[in-house]
């Protein structure tokens, strides 16, 4: 059917309806917090509304990180209290700067969505939508998954120790109040009162949602971004194979098949580069971030065995599991797409190119040099991201943990 008849019946354009299912759990994670692309087109009048979304998103942050950064630095001196402050507000320190960094590539992040739209729109093969397809199931499972795991976890901590109360004597006072997860600077605003301890209880818990699907949103993202491209290199390995055709009078048309190949290959280097520009420092944030996140938690874990708080040890299990699961999907993604672009040298190579007109097969040495020069998925350009790296991550939380033992001990 022709672009004419859906646009005058009002119909989605088929390739528009697919490239919105692989990024519609995506964008349903970062709309909420102003961080989903908008369009260039779009005027400075038109821009104000999210300029204001995203203003009260940070401030919402900032409200419950920066308060909580006084606390630990002026006004606490307990250690033991210290530490057990220090996971949440680092949750918080590293959701600031992920939504920074979200909003510091919203160009690139569009040009990767338009990048998609025109993958789905030039498919012309049933076999190669359902290769598409197929990859963008995945992406979808990934994203859904690790929300499920950010949100149950943080979230439902958050909520579940709020939701009690302590005791706390404020001079001659004693006062009855609702924790918090992130403390704040009494100075700055002293949450032990009602109805400032309410307000600011409800605050903190918005602000958690935003932190978390900061998270869950740069995740989504890069499932969905890398699965797409998995799916655009299986479809060129697929090519590779239908560029040798046994009949004669169509192999006149080699030559072009190959220059369809060449350049879609290098349109997916091109795709990866862009993402892995979008994500490396994002990565390291979240490298370094949940190495020291998952060494605290493995600490809570073990102090709270002493006066064992179920609801305490199940939210630190689902809170681990939920970091460790990022820091994998993040290094899973950098080994399969490094490993993907490998392939491409070697699928042309196995290929038989020998019953290739000469000149045709001289050709395939640029592609597999090409993938010789593969584009790595890295951490701020410090750290290959690959399964090697995920044992490295919680080698060395376990290290961080064994420091944080002997200084409590001695402290």
């Amino acid at each position: 059917m022709t672009y004419s008849y859906y646009v005058t019946r009002g119909i989605e354009l088929p390739y528009r309806s697919d490239n919105n299912y692989s990024l519609q759990l995506t964008r349903w994670f970062l709309l909420p917090i102003g961080a989903w692309p908008r369009m260039s087109t779009a005027t400075r009048v038109e821009k104000l509304p999210s300029h204001m979304h995203i203003l009260t998103c940070a401030s919402l942050i900032a409200i419950v990180m920066v308060p909580c950064v006084l606390y630990v630095s002026l006004e606490e001196k307990d250690f033991e209290i210290k530490v057990s402050v220090m996971g949440p507000l680092s949750h918080w320190i590293m959701g600031m700067i992920n939504y920074c960094l979200l909003l510091a590539r919203g160009d690139d992040i569009r040009e990767c969505v338009l990048h998609m739209e025109t993958d789905w729109r030039l498919v012309r093969k049933i076999e190669d939508r359902q290769i598409m397809m197929r990859q963008a199931k995945i992406g979808r499972f990934v994203a859904g998954f690790c929300a499920l795991f950010m949100q149950s976890g943080t979230l439902l901590f958050a909520v579940a120790k709020s939701l009690s109360t302590t005791i706390v004597i404020v001079g001659n006072e004693t006062v009855s109040m609702h924790p918090m997860t992130c403390p704040i600077y009494t100075k700055f605003i002293d949450t032990r009162f009602s109805p400032v301890n309410e307000i600011m209880v409800g605050v903190e818990w918005l602000s958690c949602f935003i932190v978390n699907s900061v998270t869950v949103g740069a995740c989504s993202l890069d499932a969905v971004f890398a699965m797409h491209a998995y799916g655009q290199l299986n479809m060129l390995f697929s090519w590779l194979n239908e560029l040798v055709v046994d009949e004669d009078r169509e192999n006149k048309y080699v030559e072009q098949r190959l220059a369809v190949i060449v350049e879609h290959h290098l349109r997916v280097l091109s795709f990866i580069s862009r993402m892995e520009t979008i994500m490396r420092n994002i990565c390291l944030v979240e490298l370094l971030g949940c190495t020291m996140n998952m060494c605290l938690l493995a600490y809570y874990f073990i102090t709270n065995l002493d006066s064992f708080d179920a609801a305490k040890t199940t939210s630190y299990v689902i809170i681990y599991l939920s970091m460790a699961f990022n820091i994998f999907i993040f290094c899973y993604i950098g080994e399969i797409l490094t490993e993907q672009c490998k392939s491409v040298g070697e699928k042309a190579y196995m290929i038989n190119w020998y019953e290739l007109p000469h000149k045709t097969a001289l050709g395939l040495i640029l592609v597999i040099a090409r993938s010789s020069n593969v584009i790595k998925m890295t951490a701020g350009k410090l750290f290959q991201l690959s399964i090697a790296t995920f044992g490295d991550v919680i080698k060395t939380s376990v290290v961080y943990l064994n420091m944080l033992r002997t200084m409590s001990t001695s402290a």
